[in-house]
């Protein structure tokens, strides 16, 4: 049996031991977690130093009820207030999600085992659906974010960027990917995203898989290559370096793959980018690529599809800041139906019942939750009595400090893989826009934007982008909607056609919940506006969360923006 072979089948072997004794593992992370963390002063205050799970199912807890605690660690005090394990660093959510970074501990040993499950895990199961992977190297764009210091002294940084610099990664997976591992390393994103594309569009015949951490990284890398191309062509033709890139590392890791004119690879990409339509170029640039591995949410879907042409595009894991969670075991499966089958072995995880049925949610689903909120407290169930077609919101509870706590995440059980449960994927929880009282969540601006876009798609239009706005500057008050449009020839929005965007605006508007309507047909609120804004204005909102500590591999562009 051939090296990858067998790494393949221990992969899914230990997938199969998993999700076979899902309810076994699950009870004995648990018992681990209470039994190692009982003498903090989080489970003195609210188990009164008992670990007995009875007791300690009686209460659920947010981010505001841990961040006193994540306050005082980065203050300088022990992390023995909340959890036993000793820290290496802290956790930071980009915040482009909920409005607000977090900050969540992290263990030597909780970072090892994030990387492994990573790398490993997703590779096994792509194996099996994808011939010879081994045979090439995947281009990914990865990158890191400059270290916060706290008072303390302590380091913090987003996850993605612990992984990347955990000595695993550098050692055995780096190897594996077409970037040195130097311009991963690069603090200076464009000098980076430079170097990364460059390295491999010299390999460009040894991609066999292309991504990143989210859609939109990789979305922003495309739009890069518009922008460098004949720049990375001449460097290319010469065999030189841009004199601009003056990153050490990147220099000396480049002088190892561009060590010599090559006028014919240059010829070539030259001629497949200076085509009118930038339609299938991932294909075409790079043809031996057998998918697309990326974080994808609907809204981004037209405008990979737009640029991969026929390749699959796959979602392989399900993670967010407080760990990795699911992994897809059926990666082939198109984008809007990708199901991710429960990790036991990563949280001890419980779901609170969200009451709407998935038919009903798009309207209804953040006025239930708002309800459940208010009027009760509703006992979240474990992992074997989830129902298939349920909607769920999850609760974690980790080795890191955080206990009961709600992620935010909405979650559909759509199966089981032996005794593990599959879910769907539906929405974060946050209320995006209020103007008079009504709440409108993101699952129901993107119901909303997506009928809007079924009309200008027969025009030829694609929607790259999106956020919105509550403007109460005037009385009433209304929704602002941004929108970054292209035609799949140009970039540009010829006037004529700027029309069509009063009727997205009503469509948009008709497609929002039976509050939000209510409210509008009683005057309360104003009619819902539309404003297409320039090429290259959600790259720039990138750049600006960038530049405030957001790192670029875990970038979302946040859905709604709190001033214009």
């Amino acid at each position: 049996m051939a090296p990858n072979d067998k790494l393949v089948e221990i992969g899914w072997e230990f997938i199969k031991d998993l999700t076979t004794n899902a309810y076994q593992i699950q009870q004995q992370l648990l018992q681990e977690i209470l039994t190692q963390n009982l003498h903090t002063d989080y489970f003195d205050k609210f188990l009164n130093g008992n670990s007995e799970k009875k007791l300690f199912k009686q209460k659920v807890f947010h981010y505001d009820d841990t961040k006193p605690y994540m306050d005082r660690i980065a203050a300088g005090e022990p992390s023995g207030i909340i959890l036993a394990e000793p820290l290496i660093e802290l956790t930071l959510s980009t915040g482009t999600s909920r409005g607000k970074n977090k900050v969540i501990p992290m263990t030597a040993k909780e970072l090892d085992k994030r990387t492994v499950v990573r790398n490993t895990l997703p590779w096994s199961v792509m194996n099996k659906f994808v011939d010879g992977l081994e045979q090439g190297k995947g281009m990914y764009f990865f990158f890191v974010t400059p270290d916060i210091t706290t008072p303390s002294g302590l380091r913090a940084r987003p996850s993605l960027t612990g992984c990347l610099r955990n000595s695993y990664f550098g050692k055995h997976v780096s190897n594996l990917y077409t970037s040195p591992y130097a311009t991963v390393l690069c603090l200076d994103i464009k000098q980076s995203m430079f170097c990364q594309l460059l390295s491999g569009l010299l390999q460009r015949d040894g991609v066999l898989r292309i991504g990143s951490s989210f859609s939109y990284v990789l979305g922003r890398a495309i739009r890069f290559l518009k922008d460098y191309w004949r720049e990375l062509c001449a460097n290319i033709k010469t065999g030189q370096l841009s004199d601009w890139i003056t990153d050490h590392d990147c220099r000396n890791a480049l002088s190892l793959i561009l060590n010599k004119p090559n006028p014919q690879l240059a010829g070539s990409i030259e001629s497949m980018c200076s085509g009118k339509s930038w339609e299938g170029i991932i294909k075409q640039l790079w043809p031996r690529t057998k998918y697309v591995d990326v974080i994808v949410t609907e809204r981004y879907i037209p405008i990979l599809e737009f640029y991969c042409g026929s390749i699959p595009i796959v979602s392989t894991y399900y993670a967010a800041s407080e760990g990795y969670f699911g992994i897809n075991l059926e990666p082939l499966s198109k984008p809007p139906d990708v199901s991710y089958t429960l990790l036991p072995n990563m949280a001890f995880h419980e779901f609170i019942p969200i009451k709407e049925k998935h038919a009903e949610m798009a309207d209804h689903l953040q006025h239930s939750i708002e309800t459940q909120n208010k009027k009760e407290e509703i006992e979240p169930v474990e992992l074997v009595d989830v129902k298939l077609g349920q909607c769920y919101e999850i609760v974690v509870t980790t080795f890191t400090g955080l206990y009961r706590y709600k992620v935010g995440d909405i979650l559909m059980v759509t199966g089981f893989h032996n005794n593990a449960p599959r879910f769907h994927f539906v929405v974060r929880q946050g209320v995006l826009l209020s103007i008079n009282g009504e709440t409108t969540e993101e699952d129901c601006l993107l119901k909303a934007v997506t009928q809007a876009k079924l009309f200008i798609r027969p025009l030829d239009f694609i929607l790259t982008d999106y956020t919105s706005y509550a403007d109460v500057s005037s009385t009433p008050g209304h929704y602002i909607l941004f929108w970054e449009l292209k035609m799949n020839v140009c970039n540009e929005i010829p006037e004529s056609n700027l029309k069509v965007i009063e009727e997205c605006s009503c469509i948009a508007e008709e497609s929002l919940d039976y509050v939000y309507r209510h409210q509008r047909n009683s005057n309360n609120i104003g009619p819902l506006e539309i404003r297409v804004v320039k090429h290259g204005t959600f790259d720039a909102l990138m750049d600006f969360f960038i530049s405030k500590g957001a790192s670029i591999s875990k970038y979302k562009t946040p859905r709604c923006i709190r001033s214009e």
